[in-house]
């Protein structure tokens, strides 16, 4: 027997929404350890009470680590947004500003491979630190999640331009 849809507005009880804000804080924690543990995710979860308690889970690795990736991302992501990379440039100095620029916005799949195969070969890469190689991989798996991305939009364009075709 399932339960009913619960209306979602502020449980006026102080006593009840105590109790509701305790069960759903525990099964909040409880799913974000079984997606760290199950799909290898890192997970940061935070929780502030009414009263203000600090509630906090994350998986591994460290909160302070999964925040600095997250504000490293949402500058990346903003940067490349607004076609500005300098400020990539200055969080990454290992990582060369033409570099950047070609992983930000790859054409293709090939365009891809061969922007990966030319900074594999080059001498530079020998030289980058354990920071710089990771940031390379990040960047080369956002690149790929951006081509794959942009190759479903096109598959599905597609098929919408056949749907219409047959329905006409």
């Amino acid at each position: 027997m399932g339960r009913g849809r619960v209306q979602l507005k502020r449980i006026e009880d102080k006593t009840s929404r105590q109790v509701s804000f305790s069960k759903r804080r525990s099964g909040l924690l409880k799913k974000a350890n079984e997606l760290a543990v199950l799909c290898d995710a890192e997970v940061g979860l935070i929780i502030f009470s009414a009263k203000g308690k600090l509630y906090e889970y994350s998986s591994p690795s460290s909160m302070e680590k999964i925040i600095q990736r997250h504000r490293e991302f949402s500058d990346a992501e903003r940067d490349v947004k607004k076609g500005d990379l300098g400020s990539q440039y200055q969080h990454h100095p290992n990582m060369p500003h033409r570099q950047l620029e070609e992983f930000a916005r790859p054409e293709s799949n090939a365009e891809l491979m061969e922007i990966a195969q030319r900074y594999l070969n080059e001498a530079n890469v020998n030289q980058l630190n354990l920071s710089g190689l990771e940031q390379l991989e990040k960047n080369l798996d956002e690149a790929l999640r951006q081509t794959m991305s942009k190759k479903a939009n096109l598959m599905m364009d597609m098929l919408t331009k056949l749907h219409e075709k047959v329905h006409l």
